[in-house]
């Protein structure tokens, strides 16, 4: 039986991932602040799907810590999965150098730096799989979230990297773009309801895409399309256009 472990894991695209491969038979591991809060919600896995769920203390921006943090986890996982995320508005971002450190750092520089120490144990032992979830904000900056954005374009370019360093030793790593989806870190914006995903759907698509070796993942899959058509778009008009 796999074990995966699951960073961010109190997330609402976390625990639905969580659930997602408990019922596919995957014991877990599920990092973060104040972890002692998914007690009940690992009890109900475990008594559920009758798996192991293991709880880790972790910070991600505490990018000192990564390192015992790791160390401590036993088993060592055969997946690993990054569902961390900070989102706030594009105002307080830009205003705020607290809110711009924390995208930052919780988006981006928390999680290439455990990306790393897990990208060294996996190359080692010539197994295992990283899914990193990104966001289409990445593929274009936008007026409106430019700074979140700019975080998910270096992870998104970092995945990248990481799958084209590691693809040698058999380690696959797949890059996750969500579009709008329903959970707390949106609930305050206006989503259109065609295009916005649910967590669990999230969850699906990225069970179903690991298993399949899939390099980047879009979800819900018209977000690739959507994308395709923002990034065609000459500068010069897109600088003159309200997104």
């Amino acid at each position: 039986m796999n074990t995966v472990l699951i960073i961010g894991a109190k997330s609402d695209i976390a625990k639905a991932l969580a659930r997602a491969y408990a019922a596919n038979h995957s014991n877990l591991q599920l990092a973060a602040r104040k972890v002692h809060e998914l007690e009940t919600f690992a009890n109900d896995l475990r008594i559920r799907h009758r798996i192991d769920v293991s709880l880790y203390e972790l910070d991600i921006t505490a990018t000192a810590s990564h390192q015992s943090f790791y160390e401590t986890v036993t088993p060592k996982p055969q997946g690993v999965i990054v569902a961390s995320g900070y989102m706030c508005e594009q105002e307080a971002a830009q205003t705020s150098l607290e809110k711009t450190l924390q995208t930052l750092n919780v988006n981006f520089t928390g999680a290439v730096c455990l990306l790393n120490i897990v990208a060294n144990d996996f190359e080692a032992r010539q197994e295992g799989f990283i899914v990193g979830i990104s966001s289409v904000a990445g593929d274009r900056g936008r007026a409106s979230n430019y700074i979140y954005g700019a975080a998910k374009a270096g992870f998104s370019a970092y995945l990248s990297g990481l799958r084209n360093r590691l693809y040698a030793s058999g380690v696959h790593v797949m890059s996750v773009k969500p579009g709008f989806v329903n959970t707390k870190m949106t609930a305050a914006l206006r989503l259109s309801a065609p295009l916005t995903a649910q967590p669990d759907e999230v969850a699906e698509d990225i069970l179903n895409a690991q298993q399949r070796n899939v390099d980047i993942l879009y979800t819900k899959g018209i977000w690739r399309y959507i994308m395709g058509v923002i990034t065609l778009i000459p500068e010069s008009l897109f600088k003159k256009m309200h997104l």
